[in-house]
């Protein structure tokens, strides 16, 4: 039930991607909202279950917490604790979705804070930024645990061979940035895997698997990359003439932007997932569109098949 356009593009999101996942979809919410968008014969693997209230969007995560007992965020994540779902998908409340997961499930053994593992484009097969939003107030150990996890998404998501991690910084060279960077590279350096500074231009341009910083940093950093791919997208739109005549000139254009745009598009990823957890929480954007909500079931049932939490359990184990 949460999102801008909830229900309505969270379920047609769902229904796109049923036939192509193979694991049953639950929908969370009040029954009588969601009747209107659902088709009169459900697909096979596509169910419903009841939840009478909803986390509002600026709804403070506490209080929702003590008096939404029944709120499809907390029936959400109480299916994933009591084992009848492997996942929780919201384009909700962040701040909630991330507030009831952590509370309800709890952290990894090893894990003190929990990150949202952002995957981001760059000129070669992108890379993933932690924490993009969820431990604000980090400290220079959380990185290093930042980093295992970075690397366990890395290579059971993304695919890559032995993934480096990168630091984000003011400059390359050891020593560089604020005391924080200075005490987080110290934590790095042992680390075999560990690529040293990065700096935010190079983060696009470079090869790299795994960028870490602290939420506030990444989140800044995050938005940024939101903002200026969308002007980027509508200044190109923008310049493109309404004649129809005029705009056959452009069309080659056209064909060229395409692939730059999809790569923009934070719909073709759908979500982030929030790491650390005993449990998998997706992330979605709060204007999630029905192709952002298809993709983002689609990567977390690639989550749930590459057993990612255990992968984590397993990389940041004494």
């Amino acid at each position: 039930m949460g999102g801008d356009f909830a229900p309505g593009n969270i379920i047609e999101g769902a229904l796109e991607a049923a036939d192509q996942l193979r694991m049953p979809i639950i929908l969370v919410g009040d029954l009588a909202r969601m009747k209107p968008y659902l088709p009169a014969v459900l697909p096979s693997n596509v169910h419903l279950h009841p939840a009478s209230q909803t986390v509002e969007m600026d709804e403070k995560p506490t209080d929702a917490y003590r008096k939404k007992k029944d709120s499809s965020l907390m029936v959400a994540v109480r299916l994933v604790k009591e084992g009848r779902a492997k996942a929780m998908v919201s384009a909700g409340n962040t701040g909630a979705a991330s507030a009831f997961s952590l509370l309800s499930w709890r952290q990894l053994p090893g894990i003190h804070r929990p990150a949202i593992a952002a995957p981001m484009p760059n000129k070669h097969d992108g890379f993933v930024l932690l924490d993009a939003g969820a431990s604000v107030d980090a400290e220079p150990q959380d990185l290093v645990e930042f980093a295992h996890m970075g690397r366990a998404y890395a290579e059971r998501v993304m695919g890559r061979h032995q993934p480096r991690v990168h630091l984000l910084n003011i400059g390359e060279e050891e020593g560089k940035g604020n005391a924080f960077a200075k005490q987080t590279f110290n934590l790095l350096k042992p680390y075999p895997w560990f690529a040293g500074n990065i700096e935010g231009k190079d983060i696009f341009g470079k090869s790299v698997d795994v960028v870490i910083c602290d939420a506030f940093v990444g989140n800044v950093l995050l938005k940024t990359c939101e903002g200026m791919a969308e002007l980027i997208v509508g200044t190109i739109r923008d310049g493109v003439p309404n004649h129809p005549l005029e705009r056959l000139m452009y069309w080659p254009v056209g064909k060229v932007t395409a692939p730059v745009k999809r790569k923009m598009d934070y719909s073709e990823i759908g979500g982030s997932p929030l790491l650390g957890l005993n449990g998998i929480c997706m992330i979605c954007h709060g204007r999630s569109n029905a192709k952002a909500i298809k993709n983002a079931l689609l990567n977390t049932q690639r989550m749930i098949q590459e057993d990612l939490v255990s992968a984590i359990a397993t990389a940041v184990k004494p």
